[in-house]
């Protein structure tokens, strides 16, 4: 009989957790990080050519530029 009832109480706990609307947000965006996150991993390779190359040391040393004046 324990069985029966513990089974019955997560039923009910599930079916309001399924109504429950308040977390939607918050997993919408940790979602979209681990999307983000996936396509950086799986593009790092082209990623590192442009962060390694002329086009940023370039880049630095014009924010450099800016910085200092």
């Amino acid at each position: 009989m324990k069985g029966v009832t513990f089974m019955n109480k997560f039923k009910q706990f599930s079916k309001r957790l399924m109504k429950n609307k308040s977390g939607q947000g918050m997993v919408e965006y940790i979602l979209l990080l681990v999307v983000v996150v996936a396509i950086v991993v799986l593009m790092k390779d082209k990623l590192s050519t442009y962060v390694s190359g002329d086009m940023f040391n370039s880049l630095t040393e014009k924010i450099g530029g800016v910085m200092n004046n």
